[in-house]
């Protein structure tokens, strides 16, 4: 009973000191051995709970401990005052380090690569603590998609793990120093290089159709640690992926259709991007007169039905966003030398297809 409370006492003394600017010199390996520590005492609650007498007993001293730490002018830590907090010592752990700005780039993407590892089977403990994450996301998620409207974006804000990495990552870049060498273009890259791609460009594409400001209940910010404005943080991805040709081919590749479209419609530079990859992809199609169709001249290269679908999709989007499209379309078509018959240019097939399908 005296080994554990005063494993309990530490580990009060180590979630005091992740809120503070000592967690600058914390490695990888530090993060992972107090990830480890919490879950050990989130296993001590799961053991002794089911045992009322032993878990009465422990409880009364580790209370008794903490009203003498108050009395002494210690105050208990915010979050574990019972004996029922030490089953989410993890997840506020969590919490905390990751709405601290002093903590090094190094042992957040350690802890962004715990909490979220994308594909693949989690095991148990991973599988826990992105479930608590989870069923926080869902208590404001519930309120707030009830605001959110639009072509297609519930599917990146109906997921509240996928909505919490988001947040996390708007906040985190508001807090990126731009006086440093690249500011935030260098740590955008450095979690593209390291953690899992296809999970990474969903959570931009949320981020991105986040709403510029959403009201929430007092207090709860400073719970979740989600950033005040996330516009700021949205046109730093904006400007990133802008300068990133490989990473915006590979967003406008790998998303759902209506994903981008509502990306496209909230930013006009990532329209403008969107619109420039879809004309070189349309460039690249060939009319073959025995299947009457436009293929590719490769096999990597989009279909014609690819093609038509995504803009469609553009062009069912409200204006400005539609209109700005059939002008390109146009623009294409009259560079292409204004035909007005079908399998000669391209763009006078898709205008064609377009005014009879959209």
């Amino acid at each position: 009973m005296e080994s554990l409370v005063q494993h309990v006492q530490r580990f009060s003394e180590l979630l005091a000191v992740s809120r503070t600017t000592h967690v600058s010199t914390w490695d990888p390996a530090t993060v992972r051995r107090a990830l480890q520590w919490a879950r050990y005492l989130r296993h001590v609650h799961k053991r002794f709970g089911r045992h009322v007498r032993i878990r009465r007993a422990l409880e009364r001293r580790l209370q008794n401990q903490w009203r003498q730490e108050g009395a002494s002018g210690s105050a208990p830590v915010p979050g574990l005052t019972n004996f029922q907090a030490l089953g989410r010592g993890d997840l506020l752990l969590s919490l905390r380090l990751l709405e601290n700005r002093a903590l090094g780039d190094a042992a957040y993407h350690y802890l962004l690569q715990q909490l979220f590892p994308g594909p693949g089977v989690p095991d148990t403990d991973e599988e826990a603590l992105q479930g608590s994450l989870a069923r926080l996301a869902r208590c404001r998620s519930a309120v707030q998609l009830l605001r959110f409207s639009g072509h297609g974006e519930n599917s990146a804000l109906e997921d509240p793990v996928l909505k919490t990495q988001a947040e996390l990552l708007l906040g985190r870049l508001r807090e990126v120093p731009k006086a440093e060498a690249e500011g935030p273009s260098r740590f955008l890259s450095t979690l593209w290089d390291r953690l899992p791609q296809n999970n990474f460009l969903k959570v931009i594409a949320a981020a991105l159709l986040l709403p510029p400001s959403s009201p929430r209940p007092q207090g709860e910010e400073l719970e979740l640690g989600t950033p005040k404005t996330p516009g700021e943080g949205a046109q730093e991805l904006v400007r990133w992926l802008s300068a990133k040709s490989d990473v915006m081919a590979a967003f406008c590749h790998s998303l759902p259709v209506e994903l981008l479209t509502s990306v496209a419609g909230r930013h006009p530079a990532l329209s403008r991007a969107y619109l420039g990859l879809l004309t070189d992809w349309g460039r690249r199609l060939r009319y073959d007169l025995q299947k009457g169709t436009w293929v590719g001249a490769e096999p990597q290269h989009v279909s014609w039905e690819e093609l038509y679908g995504r803009f469609q999709s553009l062009c069912r989007a409200p204006p400005p966003l539609k209109d700005e499209v059939l002008t390109a379309l146009e623009a294409c078509k009259a560079q292409d030398g204004d035909f007005q018959v079908p399998g000669v240019s391209i763009w006078t097939d898709l205008l064609l297809a377009l005014g009879s399908g959209s």
